[in-house]
Formats: structure tokens, sequence, C-alpha cells
């Protein structure tokens, strides 16, 4: 009757506006080939396709940098004898900002800790990774141990800054002096995160939870996750993964070694990398997989509603005489 065939339209509706906002969410963000924008090689303006929602989560030291960043400016600016002294005598996070304090009356300056992050080398497949998980649509986070002024810089020096909608990290400042300071992400000062598989100052398996909860109250459908990571730390967010999603460790890396002692405990897929080229070859192979998984379902859905709404309307009612 008329009101199947009212109640088929409404449907019909509601998922073509869905896949509209969904296409217009990612319709303008560039494509990149090989790290270069799409215009540079063609000499047009171009936009990528629109894909599932995708997120992307990076550690940063081992993982998009090949380096601890506390130990190359530690290294670069001469402390590595004072920090070898009090390394046992106080929790990391407390240690990196004393040392940066002692930076600071030695007569170093923002400008010299800048310099010294800034000569941090970035493979260029770690950038073109970066680069085209964005350009796929994919939302792209942070999540790491070292803190902002550092990765603030790092990023920004390569141009990848703009590619990430946030930085998890232990939040820094400069006062007037011109002293960089750290405060742990968790003040474990006050209160304790309670997760007995991550340092006191932050635990990454609390900040998955949040962003997953912020994703889908975002969104009509849930986000596939993708988390890349190395240390330890990275274990407890590997945990919280679901079947759908996917972590990628650095084989022969901590989080790899504690994996591979129970992987059931994994529910994610594990998909392990060794260098810049296998971390780019696989992140980006695993985006177009769902990407192609993403628009299937979406044209099946559709399929589905056009045929019932059709099989619907090619009834004509009654006319009354």
């Amino acid at each position: 009757d008329s009101r199947r065939v009212l109640e088929a339209v409404i449907l019909l509706f509601r998922e073509t506006l869905r896949i509209v906002r969904f296409c217009a969410s990612s319709l303008f963000k560039p494509i990149f080939l090989a790290g270069k924008p799409l215009e540079d090689c063609l000499g047009v303006v171009a936009f990528s396709l629109p894909m599932a929602g995708v997120v992307v989560v990076f550690d940063f030291d081992k993982t998009i940098i090949d380096v601890d960043s506390d130990d190359w400016v530690i290294d670069g600016l001469g402390l590595t004898e004072r920090f070898n002294e009090l390394l046992h005598t106080m929790p990391w996070n407390c240690l990196m900002d004393k040392l940066l304090g002692e930076l600071n009356e030695q007569g170093r300056t923002i400008e010299d800790i800048a310099a010294c992050l800034k000569s941090i080398p970035l493979h260029p497949q770690i950038i073109s990774a970066i680069k085209s998980a964005y350009s796929l649509g994919c939302d792209l986070r942070v999540v790491s141990d070292a803190n902002m002024f550092y990765i603030e810089t790092i990023l920004k020096h390569h141009e990848l800054f703009d590619c990430f909608s946030e930085i998890n990290t232990n939040p820094s400042y400069v006062d007037d002096n011109g002293r960089l300071s750290i405060v742990p992400y968790h003040d474990f000062h006050t209160s304790v995160h309670g997760c007995a598989l991550c340092p006191p100052n932050m635990c990454k398996g609390l900040i998955i939870d949040r962003i997953r909860a912020s994703t889908m109250k975002d969104s009509t459908a849930a986000k596939k996750f993708i988390y890349l990571g190395d240390g330890r730390g990275d274990y407890c967010p590997a945990l919280k993964l679901d079947e759908s999603d996917k972590v990628l460790p650095r084989k022969d890396y901590p989080l790899w070694n504690l994996i591979q002692k129970n992987p059931q405990l994994i529910r994610a897929e594990i998909h392990a990398w060794c260098n810049a080229a296998e971390l780019e070859e696989t992140l980006v192979q695993l985006i177009h997989a769902n990407t192609s998984d993403s628009i299937a379902a979406d044209r099946k859905n559709l399929s589905a509603l056009s045929s019932h709404h059709e099989a619907l309307v090619l009834h004509p009612l009654p006319v009354q005489q």
C-alpha cells in the first residue's frame, strides 16, 4: 500500500544521505603520489576518493622517526653522562624535565633544542605513507610518550603536522625564561590511571578507549582502527583493539615480542613490519582493502534498498471508481 511505498522511499533517502555525508567528509583532501601532491605531478587540482572511516594511530619514537627523540636531544646537546647518573633516581618524565632545566641553566635555548630535533632523519617512505593515508581519507592520530614540543617541531619541519587530527602526548610549555618544561599526560602525583601494563604518566589503552568513544559519538558507523607501534607502552592499546581492527607491531621490538608470547590475546589482525618500506606497503594495502570492502558493502545495501523500492512501486494502488 502507499504506506509501505513511503517507508521504502524514506529508507532509501536516509541511506543515500548517509553515503553523501560520508563522501563529503573526505572529498577535498589532496591526493599524494610518492609523497608529492598529485597536482604537482599533473598540473591540476586533485581530490581524493571517499572511503570508509578508518582511524590510523601512530606511535612516534621508533615508529614515525627511527630513533628515540629524548635520547637524540640528550646525546645531541651533551647530557649523556648526566643522564646516566640520574637514570634510576626518578621517573622518566621527571628525569627529562630536570635535564631540560639543566640545559636552560647552561644557556641552551629553545632554538637549540628545535635545531637538534630538526636534525632527526625521517625516512621518505614514512613521509609518503602518512601523506597517502591522509589523502585516502583516514583520520590520523598520534599517541606517544614523547612530548608535544618534540613531536610538533618534527612534524612541522617535514610538513606533516596538518595531516594529523590529534596529538596525544605529554604536554610541554616554554616559560618566560625560555625553559622548556614537560608534564605527564596523566598526573600521577594527584591520581593514578590504574593500568599495570603502562608507565604511571600515560596509559595508551585509555587514550584508545577515549578516541574510539569520540569517533562513535560523531559517526553513524563504527570506525576501524589501525595501530602502529613498537614499544612496551603500545601493548595495552593493542589489547584494546577489536576483530575488525589491525595492529602493526615493529618486528623484533618490545611490542612484537610481547604479542608473540601469547598472540591469542590480541583480537585484531597482526601485520608486522621491519622498516619504512614495509610500513608504507602494509599500511596502504590495508587502507585500500578496507576501502574496497566498504564500497562493496555500501553498493550492496543500496542495491537491496533500490530493489525493494522498485518492487513496491511497480504495483499500482487500486483506483476507486
